[in-house]
């Protein structure tokens, strides 16, 4: 294992694809939420400012400081950073996981595919090759130097879904060991707008690319490729396809060798033509991908590609520790946030360094001042665990790593919390629940949402499928129910449309970018608000015999239950 001392220069042009599982993916105002049909009405209770832990403010200012370096894994900004945090971990009281330790060992790997050869296709009416990034994109999450894949046969399998609980299999009675699917993005639900098929409008985990390929790998598919539809994947071509190829990953011990060889996405007039070669359309696969006795259609095609990678072995670390129930010690409420970002841009001579001041250093501050006040409270009867996860900017993997390798039994965890970009813009009447309608610890935060004078309300884009793309999803995969929330735009002095504006505004000027940087005008009134929720439904649960549960029809749902007889009292 090689433990570099940073990262290469291109972390500052942090993979396009990766960063579809970052930060929640942050075009236009897609982490805000707007007051929609079916949400909690405003209260009329009399607004609460409480202030949860005053040095909030100098944790974020330290942790995005240009001496953190941007705070990259394997890089003098992580021993900064993981340093700082085990350090305030032993000063307020939390328990060490290891020894005097609060370290996680996690095990990365850059795979940088230096050379992708075009699509090369044979087929009656088809051209001859499919251009890199222009016509299609494709890379190997396999741990290898090189991929090569020769007369691959190509099938359409619809939406490449299988979900027992909305009585849908695009694979059913296929074989593909060896052949390369084509699908179309997300679900059913958002392409026919029914509210009874799937979620509706709202993107489930079925309709995420990252599913896509999971599936097509468990299916024994040899490459997976992906229409890209700009409304339906929420971004453009360009996200997919013309920014850095790099890929990370976690190492495991079969090297990826059980995902697919190639996975990658197409343009839409790639499947055009594709369809055009058994004398159809776009359109006509869209309408039969939506019957109910879809059957998976031969293209009568065959396909050839291959990557060559540079490989470089990463060690970074999580950061846990907790505090000890008095009760029930081996139950555990859990709060998350990523310690990482982006690195140095050895490029820029004005401002190299990338210092996600909100993009997660006001969650990682907030993670440590929740921590600090949890431990000026009486004991909790469960164990109250915070947790600061490494490379979510380069794919959400520092969570993946702990939900593959848990400190603390994932069955045994009552919830779990995530902070992903705090509110910096002062007081707000609303409160964002990522993913609403999934499962019933939001009602806990609901009440007490309700109880500061504020409402709650569901992201502004449902479709886009954000309660995929941030931290806490890798919880929900294993079934553990996750509350990610955030103060919204309704600002109570200033109003919604200012409160957008801010929004706006940041993601413009400093998302991902160089701007993202501490600012002595933030007015933190509204995340020490929303830090109070986050400790009142932690601390009402760490004193409880409750566990929340997804609700029924939701995905992770029968996860859950599997697990149940671990949780009989």
């Amino acid at each position: 294992m090689i433990t570099l001392s940073r990262f290469t220069q291109l972390a500052a042009a942090a993979t396009a694809l990766t960063l579809l599982g970052a930060c929640s993916e942050q075009p236009a105002d897609i982490k805000t939420g707007d007051s929609q049909p079916g949400t909690t009405a405003p209260v009329t209770a009399e607004f609460s400012l409480p202030v949860v832990n005053p040095r909030l403010g100098e944790y974020i200012k330290t942790l995005s400081s240009d001496e953190f370096q941007g705070r990259a894994p394997a890089t003098k900004g992580e021993e900064l950073t993981v340093a700082f945090l085990e350090d305030n971990f032993r000063r307020i009281g939390l328990k060490p996981i290891d020894g005097d330790s609060y370290k996680q060992p996690v095990s990365l790997v850059q795979i940088d595919p230096v050379q992708v050869s075009a699509m090369t296709l044979t087929g009656d009416s088809l051209p001859a090759q499919f251009t890199y990034r222009d016509d299609m994109t494709a890379w190997t999450t396999r741990v290898t130097e090189q991929v090569q894949l020769t007369d691959s046969e190509m099938v359409f399998v619809g939406y490449g879904i299988v979900a027992p609980e909305y009585g849908w299999n695009d694979y059913e009675g296929l074989d593909v060991k060896g052949k390369t699917v084509v699908m179309f993005v997300n679900d059913p639900g958002y392409a026919t707008q029914d509210p009874n098929l799937f979620n509706g409008n709202a993107m489930t985990y079925y309709g995420r690319w990252t599913y896509k390929f999971e599936e097509a790998a468990r299916q024994g598919a040899a490459m997976a490729l992906i229409i890209h539809e700009t409304a339906a994947a929420s971004y453009g071509w360009g996200v997919v396809a013309h920014g850095s190829p790099i890929k990370f990953d976690l190492i495991n011990e079969n090297k990826n060798m059980d995902r697919a060889e190639i996975e990658g996405w197409i343009t839409t007039e790639s499947a055009e033509k594709l369809f055009a070669n058994i004398g159809t359309d776009l359109a006509a696969m869209h309408k039969k991908a939506l019957q109910k006795d879809f059957a998976p259609v031969p293209l009568n095609a065959k396909a050839s590609v291959s990557v060559k990678n540079n490989l470089r072995e990463l060690t970074s670390s999580n950061v846990v520790g907790y505090i000890e129930g008095s009760k029930y010690p081996d139950e555990y409420v859990l709060y998350m946030a990523h310690w990482d970002h982006l690195g140095m841009d050895f490029s820029n001579p004005d401002n190299k360094v990338f210092n996600g001041a909100q993009d997660n250093a006001s969650g990682t501050g907030g993670l440590l001042a929740l921590a600090e006040y949890f431990t000026q409270q009486a004991q909790p009867e469960r164990s109250v665990v915070f947790v600061a996860v490494t490379a979510e900017e380069r794919g959400l993997l520092g969570s993946a790593w702990y939900a593959a390798n848990p400190v603390f039994p994932l069955e045994k965890t009552v919830v779990g919390i995530n902070m992903d970009v705090m509110n910096v813009y002062g007081p707000m009447k609303d409160m964002v629940i990522v993913g609403l309608g999934n499962n019933n610890a939001e009602d806990i935060l609901t009440k007490y949402t309700q109880q500061q004078g504020r409402y709650v309300v569901r992201e502004h884009n449902p479709e886009a499928g954000i309660a995929y793309r941030s931290d806490h999803f890798n919880l929900s995969k294993k079934g553990v129910p996750i509350l990610y929330a955030k103060g919204g735009n309704d600002h109570f002095e200033k109003g919604a449309d200012w409160g957008k504006a801010q929004r706006a505004e940041y993601n413009s000027c400093c998302y991902h970018k160089v701007g993202d940087e501490w600012s002595d005008d933030w007015d933190l009134r509204g995340a020490q608000q929303d830090l109070m929720l986050y400790y009142q439904v932690g601390n009402e649960l760490a004193n409880s015999r409750s566990w929340p549960n997804w609700h029924e029809g939701n995905e992770f749902r029968a996860i859950r239950d599997a697990s149940s007889a671990a949780r009989k009292q």
